[in-house]
């Protein structure tokens, strides 16, 4: 019972968000259009580039979709209401994304194309950019809540949240989980005016569907994992929990389509340059700050 709750809260996380992000694109709200999309896709041809690694073609898209549902599977979104509440939780979320890097690779080296491979290597320069800042914010979260156990991160920010109490820490996360999914101004695997749609450009039909609901999961998952680090996870007045998770699940993913809106693409020196010379030092100085925090005040 509960698997199938978490799945439907996935699928229907992820249908609402592919309705806002047609809304901020097109202007127009139609709530049926990401199933018709899907259905479009259903119905047409899945071509084959002229020489592929078929293992890897056909591979990939799936391989992303499991992983962002085994991230998701860890982080609770209300009382009792996750797959597998694990004791180190907070860094399977991080080791289970770390084979988004292994999809988008086999992605960019099955179709055997220039554009889709340059995109899957890109990928990679952005994981080496991105990485630390992923654990070293989840390390100061587990510091204060002395665990790793998700449900205890949430329990730990039952009287005040930790985007309150690590303010630096979630900005890190936050950012570094907009490269992770390879979101704009982070698309450098895509990147529609450079590479053609880069991993994205060999795949049609049915396998570009699956891609596409893969990249709407893995930015759920992704929001879900700043709900529970950060925000509180279900905590909230008035309405139950996993209303709240909800909410601030859609509010954070609706803040990363945003930001990608109103921000240019960065090149992938210059993210790798600001992730290693001030991210890394900024997520040194929040560790430090938090365990002062902890020593200081009771």
């Amino acid at each position: 019972m509960t698997i199938a709750a978490v799945l439907l809260a996935l699928m229907v996380s992820a249908w609402l968000l592919a309705v806002i992000e047609a809304w901020l694109s097109t202007g127009r709200l139609r709530p049926v259009a990401p199933l018709l999309a899907g259905l479009s896709h259903l119905g047409r041809e899945s071509l084959l580039p002229r020489k592929p690694d078929r293992l890897f073609f056909e591979t990939a898209p799936v391989l992303l979709l499991v992983v962002a549902v085994l991230g998701a599977a860890v982080l609770p979104l209300a009382p009792g209401l996750v797959i597998a509440d694990l004791a180190t939780g907070a860094l399977f979320v991080n080791a289970a994304l770390a084979y988004v890097l292994v999809a988008l690779i086999m992605a960019g080296w099955g179709p055997n194309g220039a554009y889709a491979m340059v995109g899957g290597w890109r990928f990679l320069g952005q994981l080496i950019a991105y990485a630390m800042l992923i654990v070293m914010p989840i390390t100061a979260v587990a510091m204060r809540a002395e665990s790793l156990l998700n449900t205890a991160i949430v329990a730990s920010q039952a009287s005040l949240w930790n985007i309150v109490y690590q303010p630096l820490g979630f900005v890190l996360f936050f950012i570094a989980a907009m490269a992770l999914a390879f979101r704009a101004p982070f698309d450098l695997p895509t990147a529609p005016g450079e590479l053609a749609g880069g991993v994205d450009a060999e795949y049609t039909g049915m396998r570009l569907a699956v891609l596409r609901l893969a990249r709407l999961v893995l930015v759920i998952t992704l929001a879900t994992a700043t709900t529970v680090f950060y925000l509180g996870g279900w905590h909230g007045p008035l309405l139950p929990p996993w209303a709240w998770s909800l909410i601030k699940t859609l509010t954070v993913a609706v803040s990363m389509l945003l930001a990608g809106h109103y921000l240019p693409r960065i090149r992938e020196a210059d993210l790798l340059s600001w992730c290693w010379k001030l991210g890394i030092p900024l997520a040194l100085l929040n560790i430090l700050i938090v365990g002062l925090m902890i020593l200081v005040v009771p």
